[in-house]
C-alpha cells in the first residue's frame, strides 16, 4: 500500500477523532457512536495509551454524549487488548458513575458490571474494589447510588476478607441519610442477596431488609418486594415463616398504596417462593384484601395475578374466596380494573373446570362483553379461544354468540377487528351449516367497512375460512358475492374486490383461479380509476407464481401477459410502473 493510499484510508478516522472535539454536539455524539472504529484503526496499544486518557478528559459534556460513551465503553474490553487490560476502562466509567444524570450513571454501572465479569481476581482486588469503596464513601449521593449496583457483580470474584468488608460497606449504604441512596440500596439488594451464603443472608441481609421494609419513605419500602422474593428463595418454608412472615404481613397492609401495589403486582412470584403453608394461612386472605383495596391501581394489579395465584390454591378456595371478589370487580368503577379482569379472568377456566366455568364465569364473560368501555370488550374477546377449550363451542355459541354478533358492528374498529380475528377459530368449531346461518353474512359485510384495516382483515379472514371449509364452499358461498362487488359503483368496493381475490388466490385450486378469480381481475384492468388499475397489476404480480405453480403457464402467457402489456402502456405512471414490475414475473 502506498503512503497516499494509507493517508486516504486513515482520513475518515482523522475526521472522527476531530469530531470528538467538535463544538457541535451531534457530531460529537456521532463520533462516540463510532469509537470502536477509531479504536480498531489506532490499534490496541494506542487505544490504551491515547484514546482512553483522551476520553477521560472529555467527561464534561452533554448528557446524551456521556450516555453514549458509557454504553460504548462496556463493549471496549477486546479493543484495549482483552481482559488483562479491561481494568483500564474503569476510571472513565467511575467518573461517569458519579455524574448527575441518572440514565448516564445507570448505563455506567451496567458497563462496569459487564467489564468486571471478564477480570481476574487480582484485577478485581487491585482496581475494582478500590473503585467501589471510593464511590461508596463519595461526598455526593450520586456516587453512592451507583456504588449500590456494583456490589453484586464483583462479590463472587473477591477474597473472603474483601467479601466481609463489602457486606459492611453495603450496610452503610442501606442506612445512608439520603433517601435516594437508600432507594438504590433497596433496589440492588435483590441482586446482591443470591451472591451470599444462607448464613450471611440470615445474619446480615435479613436485618437490612427489615430496616428497609420499615423505612419512613414509602419510595424505599415499595422497592423491598423483590428483595423479599430473593431472600425467600434462599430459605426453606420454615425459615421464611420465622424470619419474614411479620414483615410480609406489614407490607401487605402498608399504609401507602404504592407499597400495596408492588406487593399485588408481584403476588404470584411471592406466593411461589414462601411455601404452601404461608400461602394457605396468610396470603389467601391478603390477596382477597388486595382485590378489595380502596385504590384502583392496587385492584388492577391484583386482578392481573388472579390466574397465577389461583394455580397455587385449591378449587374450593377459588370458589369460596376469589369468586365473590371477581364478581364485584366486573362492575368496578374503574375501567382499568375491569380491563385487567377481562384480560385474565379466562385463566380461571382450566382451574375451575367445565361445570363451574358455566355456572360462575359464563355470566361474568357476558357482562364484560357488554361493558361500556371498548378496551374491556376487546380484552374479553381476545381470550375467547381459552373459554372455548373448556366449555366447548356449543355452549359458547348459545351463550356468547349473540353478544359476539352485536360486537361485530361495534363503533370501535379495534373491537370489530378482534372479532374478525377470532372468526376462523369459531368457524372451525361451529361447522359449515351453523356458520353460514349465524356468521356468513357478517363476514361479507366487513368487506364494505369504512375502516381500511377492517376491510383488509376481512379479506384475510375469507382466505382462512376457505382453508377451513374448503374451495367448494368458497365457490358456492363467498366467491359469487365478491365477484358481484366488482360491479359496484363505489370504487372502494371494487378495490376491496381486488384485495379479496388476491388473498383468496392463495387458498383456491387451479380451476377456481382460472375460471372465477382471474376473469374478474382482468375485467378490472380496464377500470376508469387508476388506483384500481395499478392494484390489478399488483394482484396479477401475486397471481403469476401461484398460476405457474398450479400448472397454468398457458393462462399466464395467453391471458395475464397481454393484460399487463396493455397496463404497461397506461397513461398513469404508477399503473405503468406496477405493470412493468409484474411483467418480470411472467418472463421468470
Amino acid at each position: 500500500m502506498s503512503a497516499e493510499d494509507a493517508d486516504d484510508s486513515l482520513y475518515p478516522i482523522a475526521v472522527l477523532i476531530d469530531e470528538l472535539k467538535h463544538e457541535d454536539v451531534t457530531l460529537r455524539l456521532n463520533a462516540i457512536r463510532k469509537l470502536d472504529v477509531i479504536a480498531v484503526a489506532l490499534g490496541q496499544e494506542r487505544t490504551r495509551d491515547e484514546l482512553i486518557p483522551f476520553l477521560e478528559d472529555s467527561i464534561d459534556d452533554e448528557d446524551e454524549v456521556l450516555l453514549a460513551l458509557a454504553e460504548e465503553l462496556g463493549k471496549f474490553t477486546e479493543l484495549v487488548g482483552g481482559p488483562p487490560y479491561g481494568h483500564l476502562l474503569l476510571p472513565t466509567l467511575e467518573t461517569l458513575a458519579a455524574v448527575e444524570e441518572t440514565v448516564v450513571r445507570d448505563k455506567a454501572v451496567e458497563s462496569i458490571a459487564e467489564i468486571v465479569s471478564q477480570l481476574s481476581q487480582g484485577q478485581v482486588e487491585e482496581h475494582y474494589i478500590p473503585m467501589v469503596k471510593r464511590l461508596t464513601v463519595g461526598d455526593w449521593f450520586t456516587s453512592r447510588t451507583s456504588a449500590c449496583g456494583l456490589y453484586a457483580p464483583g462479590y463472587a470474584l473477591s477474597t473472603l476478607e474483601t467479601q466481609e468488608e463489602l457486606r459492611k460497606l453495603y450496610t452503610q449504604l442501606c442506612q445512608d441519610d439520603t433517601p435516594m441512596v437508600r432507594r438504590a440500596a433497596a433496589t440492588y439488594l435483590s441482586k446482591f442477596t443470591p451472591k451470599l451464603s444462607k448464613e450471611h443472608i440470615i445474619a446480615e441481609i435479613i436485618p437490612l431488609f427489615k430496616t428497609q421494609a420499615g423505612d419512613e419513605q414509602d419510595s424505599v419500602r415499595l422497592l423491598v418486594v423483590d428483595s423479599l422474593i430473593a431472600i425467600a428463595q434462599a430459605l426453606n418454608p420454615e425459615e421464611t415463616k420465622t424470619h419474614l412472615l411479620d414483615t410480609l404481613r406489614s407490607l401487605c397492609s402498608d399504609a401507602s398504596w404504592r407499597v400495596r401495589y408492588m406487593i399485588a403486582d408481584k403476588f404470584t412470584k411471592l406466593a411461589e417462593v414462601v411455601g404452601e403453608e404461608i400461602v394457605k394461612e396468610e396470603l389467601l386472605g391478603a390477596f382477597v384484601q388486595l382485590l378489595k383495596d380502596s385504590e384502583a391501581e392496587v385492584r388492577t394489579a391484583a386482578a392481573g395475578q388472579i390466574p397465577g395465584f389461583g394455580k397455587l390454591v385449591d378449587k374450593e378456595s377459588i370458589l369460596r374466596e376469589f369468586l365473590p371478589c371477581v364478581k364485584d370487580l366486573v362492575t368496578d368503577t374503574s375501567q382499568h380494573v375491569r380491563q385487567a379482569l377481562a384480560t385474565h379472568i379466562s385463566g380461571l377456566c382450566p382451574l375451575l373446570g367445565k361445570d363451574h366455568t358455566i355456572e360462575h364465569l359464563l355470566p361474568l364473560f357476558l357482562q364484560l362483553l357488554k361493558d361500556e368501555n371498548s378496551d374491556v370488550r376487546l380484552a374479553i374477546i381476545s381470550k375467547l379461544d381459552r373459554v372455548n377449550e373448556i366449555i366447548g363451542i356449543e355452549l359458547l355459541s348459545q351463550s356468547l354468540l349473540p353478544a359476539i354478533v352485536e360486537l361485530a358492528e361495534d363503533k370501535q374498529w379495534r373491537v370489530r377487528l378482534a372479532i374478525i380475528e377470532n372468526i376462523p377459530l369459531l368457524a372451525s368449531q361451529l361447522g359449515v351449516a351453523f356458520f353460514d346461518e349465524k356468521l356468513g353474512n357478517l363476514c361479507m359485510t366487513w368487506l364494505g367497512d369504512c375502516v381500511f384495516s377492517i376491510r383488509e382483515a376481512a379479506t384475510i379472514n375469507l382466505r382462512k375460512l376457505t382453508e377451513v371449509f374448503g374451495v367448494e364452499w368458497a365457490k358456492q358461498t363467498i366467491i359469487p358475492q365478491i365477484l358481484q362487488m366488482a360491479q359496484h359503483q363505489n370504487y372502494l368496493y371494487r378495490m376491496t374486490t381486488i384485495f379479496a381475490l388476491s388473498t383468496l388466490a392463495q387458498a383456491v385450486n387451479a380451476e377456481t383461479l382460472r375460471d372465477l378469480l382471474l376473469p374478474t381481475v382482468i375485467h378490472l384492468a380496464s377500470d376508469p380509476i387508476p388506483n384500481i388499475r395499478f392494484n390489478v397489476a399488483k394482484c396479477l404480480e401475486q397471481i403469476i407464481p401461484l398460476a405457474k405453480k398450479a400448472g397454468l403457464t398457458q393462462v399466464v402467457n395467453d391471458v395475464i401477459k397481454p393484460a399487463l402489456q396493455k397496463l404497461s402502456e397506461d397513461q398513469d405512471a404508477d399503473v405503468r410502473y406496477f405493470a412493468q414490475r409484474a411483467a418480470v414475473g411472467v418472463a421468470a
